[in-house]
């Protein structure tokens, strides 16, 4: 049998485009059903934190949260700490790090994104031409797509990319 472990985040996956609140879910146990998320940006500010009360010591428990930024993060890509402070030295334990892209670092207003599917000839300057009306704003893609592309000037048929909106 396969042991659980103690913190799981299972929402959002890694590079998911997040929105404000980062809205953020799993399972997990701690010291008195007690642990702690937090978001940061890239350069490591932190935009928000809250405590998560799920579980107890050794049960484990769904948790489901908001965190609530402060501000517009300066860089799209940032992190999901989940973790537990220990009761013995108050250090950070069992923390797990899920990489994240700010929806409102792309584009404030965010509302989500769309799909586009890469056809022949297509290039990301050409895409944001499309959708944005200024193929200036191709990084925007690229950082939309991390977890897909790397390298903006490698974009392939049949390359589904998200389009923030």
């Amino acid at each position: 049998m396969t042991a659980f472990p103690p913190i799981a985040v299972r929402q959002p996956e890694t590079y998911d485009i997040v929105d404000d609140p980062v809205v953020v879910c799993g399972i997990g146990t701690g010291f008195e059903g007690t642990f702690a998320a937090r978001v940061r940006d890239a350069q490591g500010h932190q935009f928000g934190q809250v405590t998560i009360h799920a579980g107890g010591t050794g049960i484990w428990g769904n948790y489901h949260v908001s965190i609530p930024l402060s501000g517009v993060p300066v860089t799209p890509q940032g992190m999901l700490e989940v973790y537990e402070v220990s009761a013995k030295d108050g250090t950070e334990i069992n923390k797990v790090t899920v990489l994240v892209t700010f929806g409102r670092a792309l584009l404030d207003p965010y509302h989500g994104f769309l799909q586009h599917t890469v056809s022949q000839g297509q290039t990301l300057s050409g895409i944001a031409a499309q959708y944005y009306g200024n193929a200036n704003l191709w990084p925007r893609l690229l950082e939309a797509n991390r977890n897909t592309l790397l390298d903006a000037n490698r974009v392939f048929v049949g390359q589904v990319l998200r389009i923030p909106q």
